[in-house]
């Protein structure tokens, strides 16, 4: 992929600093599926340049469970805030991160 192109997926990466993001939409994703979860980590992540970032997080949310999460964040001239956009329930680790 581009990687760091606008409009470009880039390759999954290590979760560096995207916990934070994860962190602050975990209370909407909970609303969303309406299930409370105790453990919260993002194991790996894509993004994509946009007029902000998309971001596409693989997060383990517990024993063998896992959930995709698209998050927008917006650039900081457009006051920098973070948007959960959509949730996939019900994922493995072994399965990739796509677009939705």
């Amino acid at each position: 992929m581009a990687d760091g192109l606008p409009g470009a997926w880039s390759d999954p990466r290590e979760p560096d600093g995207v916990q934070e993001i994860c962190d602050q939409v975990k209370p909407h994703v909970e609303e969303k599926t309406n299930k409370i979860y105790v453990e919260f980590r993002v194991v790996e992540f894509r993004k994509q340049i946009v007029a902000g970032t998309n971001f596409l997080i693989k997060v383990d949310v517990g024993g063998e469970n896992y959930i995709h999460l698209l998050v927008f964040k917006a650039l900081p001239c457009n006051g920098g805030g973070i948007e959960l956009l959509k949730v996939l329930e019900d994922k493995t680790k072994e399965e990739p991160l796509v677009p939705f």
